[in-house]
């Protein structure tokens, strides 16, 4: 496909399918095939239905809710007028989208496993969704959703259309940092919605940090009460965590949670004395902390009790545990106590330690049958880890190029995570979206068996200068380019019609009121026709 005339062939294509009024589908099916053929909608008496074969029906929560999500982003809350059709004039029109699923998930979590793929099809003698998953069917859904268009008469139409789609990657995330600003519930509500009509399937909620620690544990209630920035109003409860992890799963969206340790953990001393290893200035305590104590018993003692209760309140298989950026200053260079437990243990420097730790740490988690992503420093640092830790890159340049890091993990036989190329927090002037849109994940010097070993990525938004105040149209659209990228083939990568899309999609966000920044001069009529 490198050639120019397939090249060619490939742009005429898109070029066909752009004029069939698919332009709007973000991130682009795997397959499609439309034409200009299409059929009214009548929203007082369009409906979707179970196929009475399915194995999902009435009474399946994550489709049924669906079904009203998407009725109300179709059509809005309003009352349409019935059609009538004078005379005998033959209108041609669909009354209902029949969604048939093979096996019923409906009161499960998706997983890593979890199959995503659906088969869309509207012609003169159907409006059939089939999926193997209930978290198909909510992505072949979002699809729908996207393909039916409203004239400048108000007549809402879907053109005939035949989709086979899938996902290229099965872990598709979006972070989020709640520590450096609190994100209100509403937000990260809100904040769901968008990644599920944008086909991400993972967020990863960067809980806790230094800054703050938002997370009203039951086990450790002092660790919010004395390090959140107001135990009253700037906590996550655990009726929030339980509405975020439900609201996650009825869009197909699994909530993997980071508590990241050793480092990044000064908001965990107040609420845990002892915990933070004490900073010295010559011989005597300086008053400052660094990084989680690893010579004391009783820090393990309390990580046990504090990850079986994670392990419980967070469904999924996956915790996030961190384990970068550690500031070694305290452990190496200043607290006696620190050095005299590495000459018992024979270690020679503060990565032997930081291994240490984190070894200790991933025995108490796995003992929990919790699976784990770590950052890239603990294989960097040459961390003994289970086979099947997933590794995620972060650093772009530092130690070496994200691609060569990338390479070195999956040859090693680790899982990895790209999110490098993908820090949303970082903004420039101009289109950056298209940056990110250029980035292959599989653009590394590897054998088949290691590209299979890369499970996608995740679009980063940082919270240092990020707060509910400008998240949204820092968001939207930009992570959409990374969401195609992780969805779509990988030859769907001509910068100019993900451009005409992007704009289109854009524009289909602010009608369904996310208040997504633009990505060039223009407007769009949504801009006055809000839902």
């Amino acid at each position: 496909m490198g050639c120019s005339c397939c090249r060619l062939v490939f742009s005429l294509l898109l070029a066909a399918a752009l004029a069939c009024r698919a332009a709007a589908l973000w991130p682009w099916p795997q397959y499609i095939r439309t034409s200009h053929r299409r059929y009214t909608l009548y929203p007082n008496i369009f409906q979707f239905r179970y196929h009475a074969g399915s194995a999902a029906q009435a009474g399946c929560a994550v489709l049924d809710e669906a079904f009203q999500r998407y009725r109300k982003l179709l059509f809005g809350s309003g009352s349409w007028p019935r059609p009538s059709f004078p005379g005998k004039r033959f209108v041609l029109g669909k009354e209902m989208l029949v969604v048939s699923v093979a096996t019923a998930e409906c009161d499960e979590y998706p997983t890593l496993e979890s199959a995503e793929n659906y088969n869309l099809t509207i012609n003169d003698d159907k409006c059939l969704l089939l999926s193997d998953t209930v978290w198909g069917a909510l992505r072949g859904l979002e699809t729908f959703s996207q393909l039916v268009w409203k004239s400048a008469e108000g007549t809402f139409f879907v053109n005939k259309t035949r989709i086979r789609d899938f996902p290229r990657f099965p872990h598709r995330g979006l972070l989020l940092d709640t520590s450096r600003h609190y994100l209100p519930l509403s937000s990260i509500l809100d904040t769901l919605d968008v990644m599920a009509y944008n086909k991400f399937n993972v967020f990863h909620w960067h809980l806790v940090d230094d800054p703050s620690f938002p997370y009203e544990s039951f086990t450790y209630p002092q660790l919010s009460r004395k390090g959140s920035y107001n135990p009253a109003t700037h906590v996550y409860t655990a009726q929030d965590v339980k509405e975020i992890i439900e609201y996650a799963r009825l869009r197909g969206i699994r909530v993997l949670a980071e508590f990241d340790t050793p480092g990044h953990t000064l908001s965990w001393g107040p609420g845990v004395p002892g915990l933070l290893t004490p900073c010295y200035s010559g011989s005597q305590p300086s008053g400052t902390f660094g990084p989680v104590n690893p010579s004391l018993n009783s820090t393990y003692e309390f990580m046990s009790t504090f990850f079986l209760e994670i392990s419980a309140v967070f469904p999924d298989f996956y915790l996030h545990l961190g384990g970068d950026e550690v500031d070694f200053t305290c452990w190496y260079e200043s607290n006696p106590g620190i050095q005299d437990f590495m000459k018992k243990k024979g270690f020679n420097d503060f990565k032997e330690l930081e291994s240490f730790y984190i070894h200790t740490l991933l025995d108490i988690v796995s003992a929990y049958d919790k699976g784990y992503v770590v950052w890239q420093e603990v294989f960097d640092n040459k961390v003994k880890v289970r086979p099947d830790t997933v590794i995620q890159v972060w650093r772009e340049t530092v130690p070496v190029d994200y691609m060569k890091e990338m390479e070195k993990i999956t040859q090693a036989g680790f899982r990895a995570l790209l999110s490098a190329p993908w820090y949303l927090n970082h903004i420039t002037y101009g289109p950056d979206w298209n940056d990110m849109y250029k980035v292959e994940p599989l653009a590394f010097d590897g054998t088949p068996e290691q590209e299979a070993l890369v499970i996608g990525g995740e679009a980063c938004m940082w919270g240092e200068y990020v707060d509910s105040t400008n998240l949204v149209p820092r968001l939207w659209p930009r992570a959409g380019a990374v969401a195609e990228r992780l969805w779509s083939s990988n030859l769907t990568n001509n910068l100019g019609f993900a451009y005409e899309r992007l704009s289109h999609f854009r524009c289909e966000l602010l009608r369904r009121g996310v208040q997504a920044q633009p990505i060039n001069v223009g407007y769009c009529e949504q801009e006055f026709e809000q839902t």
